[in-house]
């Protein structure tokens, strides 16, 4: 590996000098390093000037590797960025739970060592692709979920939801997610959905407090086109892509389905699926 790309955000205050620190880890090892342009901005308004080359985000340079510095926002972001590319995201937590994320900043460099002794390997995660008939949505890829929510009122969504172009259910609630195994800890989780590991090959629909009690998550295929028309006593609607947000008209027609490309995403040989759900949803806690 000789190039990386650095994404990160600007709420690192406390932690600028060990991503600085991380910077010249990575020099000190030959690498070729370009950081995100906002970035750098932010990382130079600290004081510490870092002299290495920038790039916008709409433009990645070719690289090896991009490494994601902050929490799971962070990754998102740079899952946005770089995955059409086919680029492998190693993602450094300096957030709070960093679910997504490898590895904290405080063991960078036992990790960056490892992945430079290909100590690693890479994860294919599934993502989502979705169209509106309506509009045109800017960012329409996602890692983790797609959710369907209430815009400007208190009032039912109605939902009717076609599923490989079979009539399924038209769901009444407050909204509905379609969610990757990978987002399945996420928005997914909260509102009673199943919990997947991370590369199996399905997605889950789940209703955002149904007015049905029988209405309950249901996991499919990951090859399933899901097709939903939304109708609200609003005007709009919301579409959560990964958090970022478009309005569509109400009776607009959205189509969600696998994204053409996956992210691929690098573990460290001795993180797996048990492992991650012990230390992060403290599943090896004591609760007695």
């Amino acid at each position: 590996m000789k190039k990386l790309v650095i994404f990160g955000n600007t709420y690192q205050q406390g932690d600028i000098k060990r991503v600085i620190a991380l910077l010249e880890h990575l020099r000190h090892h030959g690498l070729e390093v370009s950081v995100e342009h906002e970035f750098l901005e932010y990382l130079n308004a600290s004081g510490d000037k870092v002299d290495l080359p920038s790039f916008e985000a709409q433009a990645v340079p070719p690289a090896d590797m991009a490494l994601s510095l902050g929490g799971d926002g962070t990754f998102l972001t740079t899952v946005m960025w770089v995955s059409r590319l086919g680029m492998p995201i190693l993602g450094v937590n300096l957030g709070h739970l960093g679910y997504l994320t490898t590895g904290g900043l405080d063991e960078h460099s036992d990790m960056i060592d490892d992945v430079l002794a290909g100590n690693y390997r890479i994860e294919e995660r599934t993502m989502l692709q979705v169209t509106c008939d309506a509009v045109e949505i800017a960012h329409p890829w996602a890692l983790n979920e797609v959710a369907i929510l209430r815009h400007d009122t208190s009032s039912m969504l109605d939902m009717e939801t076609r599923l490989r172009s079979h009539e399924l259910t038209t769901y009444r609630g407050d909204g509905l997610i379609v969610s990757t195994p990978t987002g399945s800890t996420a928005y997914n989780m909260s509102v009673g959905g199943p919990i997947l590991e991370p590369t199996t090959s399905c997605l889950v629909l789940s209703p955002i407090s149904p007015h049905s009690l029988t209405m309950r998550p249901l996991v499919v295929r990951d090859d399933s086109e899901i097709v939903v028309r939304t109708y609200s006593r609003a005007t709009h609607y919301e579409v959560s892509i990964d958090g970022e947000v478009a309005l569509c008209p109400a009776g607009s027609t959205l189509t969600i389905k696998r994204a053409p490309y996956c992210a691929r995403v690098v573990q460290r040989m001795g993180n797996n699926f048990a492992s991650t759900l012990r230390q992060k949803l403290l599943w090896g806690t004591d609760q007695r």
